[in-house]
C-alpha cells in the first residue's frame, strides 16, 4: 500500500479545489448531505479498488447518495451488537434500580466494565472489518455483498496488515482534518471533512486491491 498517496492524491487532480468545494457544499445539507459525502468517498474506494478512471469524483448526487444510504445500512448491521447490548443493559439497570439501588449500582459497575471491554475489542474488530465490508458493497453494488461476513472476514484475514494501516490512516486523517478544519473558526471543517472522506476511500480501495478481492 502507498500510505502517503492516500493523503495527497486529491491535489493531483487539476480540478481538486472545485470538486472538494462543491461536494463540501452538498455536505452542508442536513443528514442527506452527510450521507451523500460518505457515498462520494466510497466512490473513491471503488475507483481505486477496480483501477477505473480519475480517483477524485465530481458530483453525481443520486448515485453517491445511494452509496451512502447502503453504507449506512451495512454499518447499522455491523454495529448492531453494540446498540442492542446497550439497550439491554440500560433496561436491566432500570429494573434493578427499582428493586435495590445498591444492587443496581454494584451490578451496573460489573456490567459496565465487561461491556466496556467488549466494546473496545469489538470496536477494533469493526475498525478493520468495516472498510472491507463497505468497499465490497460499493464494488459489487448491493447491501448483501457488504453483509457477506465470510467474504469480508476472508479479505481482512488475507491482508491484516493492510487493514490495520487503513485503521491507522483513517484515525490520522480524521485528526488532521479536525486540526486544520478548526482554523478560521471551524469553517474549514466543511472542506477538510470532505478531504477526509477522500483519504479514507483511497485507503479502503488500496486495501481491497491488496486483498485481491
Amino acid at each position: 500500500m502507498d500510505f502517503g498517496k492516500a493523503f495527497t492524491f486529491v491535489f493531483d487532480d487539476p480540478d481538486w479545489l472545485k470538486k472538494i468545494a462543491i461536494n463540501s457544499l452538498i455536505g452542508l445539507i442536513p443528514i442527506v448531505g452527510q450521507i451523500y459525502v460518505m457515498g462520494w468517498g466510497l466512490e473513491v474506494a471503488r475507483r481505486i479498488a477496480v483501477g477505473s478512471g480519475q480517483p477524485l469524483p465530481d458530483v453525481d448526487f443520486g448515485t453517491y447518495l445511494g452509496y451512502g444510504f447502503k453504507a449506512f445500512v451495512v454499518a447499522l448491521v455491523y454495529t448492531a451488537p453494540i446498540w442492542v447490548l446497550s439497550i439491554i443493559v440500560a433496561g436491566l439497570s432500570a429494573l434493578l434500580y427499582e428493586v435495590s439501588q445498591d444492587a443496581a449500582n454494584a451490578i451496573g459497575l460489573i456490567v459496565g466494565l465487561c461491556f466496556g471491554s467488549f466494546g473496545i475489542i469489538y470496536g477494533l474488530l469493526m475498525g478493520v472489518m468495516m472498510p472491507a465490508a463497505l468497499t465490497r458493497m460499493v464494488v459489487f453494488g448491493s447491501i448483501k455483498d457488504g453483509l457477506a461476513f465470510g467474504n469480508v472476514w476472508g479479505m481482512v484475514r488475507k491482508v491484516p496488515g493492510a487493514y490495520l494501516l487503513v485503521l491507522v490512516g483513517t484515525f490520522a486523517a480524521g485528526l488532521l482534518a479536525g486540526i486544520v478544519g478548526g482554523i478560521a473558526c471551524g469553517i474549514g471543517a466543511f472542506f477538510t471533512m470532505t478531504w477526509y472522506q477522500a483519504v479514507m476511500g483511497h485507503l479502503y480501495g488500496q486495501a481491497y486491491q491488496a486483498a485481491g478481492a
